[in-house]
């Protein structure tokens, strides 16, 4: 596929370039990391990522059981419902399906666990369940799809669009960048850094991301094989959004093959960046005790063995004590995010 970059000059791309080379050469040996890594055991796999197990621990709900009664009845409820969302061809989101009889559920969270559990006993994704997810990310670059109902959505380098939940036809794309926090995203594209970076493609999932956020980004690598970024503050919690990117998590383990992206990479912001920048000190944030337990614990995960780059940034916030979110760029200048840090890491590959 050629690109023919309208933003910056050819050779500004050329790290991103060879980047991508890298990612294609690790495809055709059958691997998602350019460098390989190590299977372990656990329901680990570099290549996938989080994923379910053989010897995994089951959960049994008995129709017969005066405990496990109730739930019993209410998968078959769902059960009936999608046979007839499959029957008809039409979809239904799990809001829907809630307040088809929102007093029997009682609330939300029992529908999403229940579709959940059925999607991993059948062994197949939500979307040939014919439930659909309500999106909450936002999407903006040089990309162009058509959705299921043959509306084609051109996407705006100025303006956002909401992420779609299913996609038939999908073109454009030089590079991605994931972005934490929909105030961060709004901010680069009031910078206009969308069409300085031409062609390129940004995505929000507003956080911890939706199904659909992730989906599409799983959709982007399926369809381009391009270069993929991570824009997160740096700290725990922020780390723990990239993983669910790179690796998936525990809850949707049944779908690794179908939301993971193990390509991804760690754009911004690093924590050697704070020392590297001369980032004041009172721009820091103190870790919390809360912060601390969940870097451990990120730590101790089996991805992290095939992440050498990653557990060192780990290590430096943990001897630190300290985390930064990305806004901490903007006392170098107000538009340093934009104008400076990424431009400069994408040009000379400043990413792990």
């Amino acid at each position: 596929m050629a690109f023919a970059p309208m933003g910056p000059e050819a050779s500004f791309f050329a790290v991103l370039d060879q980047h991508r080379a890298a990612l294609l050469a690790a495809l055709r040996r059958g691997g998602g990391e350019p460098a390989g890594g190590s299977h372990l055991a656990s329901g680990f796999e570099d290549s996938v990522g989080l994923q379910m197990v053989s010897h995994c621990t089951t959960r049994k709900i008995k129709s017969d059981s005066s405990k496990s009664i109730k739930n019993f009845a209410l998968i078959l409820k769902i059960l009936s419902m999608i046979y007839k969302l499959v029957q008809s061809d039409t979809y239904a989101t799990k809001r829907d399906i809630y307040y088809t009889d929102s007093q029997l559920f009682g609330n939300q969270t029992v529908v999403d666990n229940i579709i959940n559990d059925i999607s991993c006993m059948l062994k197949m994704p939500r979307r040939c369940l014919h439930i659909l997810s309500t999106s909450k990310g936002l999407l903006a670059g040089n990309l162009r799809y058509i959705e299921e109902d043959g509306t084609k959505v051109n996407c705006s380098c100025a303006t956002a669009v909401a992420v779609p939940s299913n996609i038939q036809g999908i073109r454009n794309a030089k590079f991605l960048i994931i972005v934490e926090k929909d105030a961060t995203f709004q901010r680069l594209l009031d910078d206009n850094f969308c069409n300085k970076m031409s062609p390129c493609i940004m995505v929000t999932g507003k956080g911890v991301p939706d199904l659909n956020t992730r989906l599409l980004v799983k959709k982007l690598w399926d369809t381009f094989h391009i270069p993929i970024f991570t824009l997160v503050d740096a700290d725990p919690h922020g780390i723990e959004i990239m993983c669910i990117y790179k690796y998936g998590s525990m809850s949707m383990s049944f779908e690794a093959h179908n939301l993971t992206v193990p390509a991804i990479r760690w754009l911004g912001i690093l924590p050697s960046d704070i020392k590297r920048l001369n980032i004041p000190k009172d721009t820091l944030i103190p870790l919390t005790k809360r912060d601390q337990m969940k870097l451990d614990s990120i730590l101790k995960r089996p991805y992290v063995t095939c992440q050498p780059f990653w557990r060192k940034e780990m290590e430096i916030m943990a001897d630190s004590k300290m985390k930064a979110e990305i806004q901490a760029l903007t006392f170098l200048s107000s538009d340093y995010l934009s104008r400076v840090y990424l431009p400069n890491k994408l040009k000379f590959g400043g990413w792990i």
